[in-house]
């Protein structure tokens, strides 16, 4: 919905820039219809292809020639040449795309489909659109044009203004209305365009950027160029009261259009931030999940130490025990296989000090082993006897 809507009157300017007393108007129910971007550019898009004429290249173009194909067997290609020679023309190929005075691929035809029929409700919903779009100050300045002087908008002025009838009397109103500054902008860049009024035609046609509109024929492309919505309008106070006849609200039809009514807005609050931290919304939702649940990688613990030790801690163990059996038998295996072939293996080598390492172990833990005390062993208490039975 359009932000003038928090304004509910509209203040008249007359020709000198001066708020006229006791003349507030009622701001129009088609300023709070919902500005829909996409449906104004869709229209604006298929009504700007009504302004095409047909066009097309020549039927004849390309074959006003005497041509034909030299056929096979001569080491050319088979496109149709020139009849003829003594003239350069003489030979060449010619009717293809890719010669030289042919015609072009695919000839346009005069029977495309030039103009785009677009549903009438569609075509006001975007006008409407618009329209509203015209009282939003952020959307008007988006569109580039300089209304920060302006004393409102919209910007209405007293119906005096149409007795204007010199240009040089259209400029001293633009100036006092302080619209001047985008009209300069015009000058400096012909790309942007400012302005519409109804009526003083022979004031305003010299002044660039300016296009009058009556508001009985308003026109989609004028009031939104481009398919941009927020165009400045300066509207004349009769074509501003008259606003209501033509589009109507939402309770009370059109005068003018037959059965229509203002589009419904989607939201009738846009303030969604707002109406998400409301407290009826709160109340009806559930709390918020802050805790964070992360997926935990999961190892294979034949191939990873750490996960198999989670598993099993004694699976440290059982791999020390395994290392250390397989180089007692390496161990062994090396002893003996010297033992065989009959050498004497150096005190350096590992087997020696492995075997020597392992022979004082063993020494020493006899010797602990005899030092120590038997500690008595224990009897057995007897048994009890069973219950004798009766």
């Amino acid at each position: 919905m359009s932000l003038s809507t928090a304004r509910p009157l509209v203040s008249v300017y007359n020709e000198k820039s001066e708020e006229a007393k006791n003349k507030a108007i009622a701001l129009p129910a088609v300023f709070k219809a919902p500005i829909r971007p996409d449906i104004v550019n869709f229209v604006h898009q298929q009504i700007s292809f009504n302004h095409r004429q047909a066009y097309c290249v020549s039927d004849k173009a390309g074959h006003q020639t005497s041509a034909e194909s030299w056929g096979t067997g001569r080491a050319v290609a088979r496109i149709p040449r020139v009849r003829g020679g003594g003239t350069h023309r003489s030979g060449q190929g010619a009717f293809g795309n890719m010669c030289r005075g042919g015609r072009m691929f695919a000839p346009t035809k005069p029977w495309r489909r030039w103009h785009r029929r677009v549903n009438i409700n569609q075509r006001r919903y975007a006008l409407a659109s618009a329209v509203a779009a015209t009282g939003v100050p952020a959307l008007v300045m988006s569109k580039g044009h300089v209304i920060d002087q302006i004393p409102e908008l919209p910007l209405v002025v007293s119906d005096k203004i149409q007795e204007l009838a010199k240009t040089k009397q259209a400029v001293i109103f633009l100036r006092r209305i302080k619209a001047w500054a985008d009209i300069e902008k015009v000058y400096k860049s012909q790309r942007f365009r400012a302005g519409k009024d109804q009526g003083l035609r022979r004031a305003f046609r010299n002044i660039p950027g300016i296009d009058l509109i009556n508001v009985d024929k308003l026109n989609l492309l004028k009031l939104a160029p481009g398919g941009h919505v927020g165009r400045f309008v300066i509207w004349t106070e009769s074509a501003f009261q008259r606003l209501d006849k033509l589009f109507g609200s939402w309770k009370s039809p059109s005068v003018e259009k037959k059965g229509y009514n203002l589009p419904q807005p989607k939201m009738s609050n846009t303030d969604l931030s707002r109406l998400l931290k409301s407290d009826e919304l709160k109340k009806v939702l559930r709390a918020p999940q802050k805790k964070v649940v992360r997926r935990v990688r999961r190892l294979n613990p034949l191939s990873n130490a750490k996960a198999m030790l989670k598993l099993n801690p004694y699976a440290a163990v059982l791999k020390r025990q395994a290392i250390l059996a397989t180089r007692k038998r390496r161990i062994a295996r090396d002893e003996e296989l010297a033992k065989k072939r009959g050498i004497t293996l150096p005190d350096d080598s590992p087997v020696v000090k492995t075997s020597k390492l392992l022979k004082r172990r063993k020494d020493m833990l006899a010797k602990v082993k005899s030092g120590k005390p038997k500690a008595p062993k224990k009897k057995k208490a007897p048994a009890a006897a069973p219950p004798a039975k009766k």
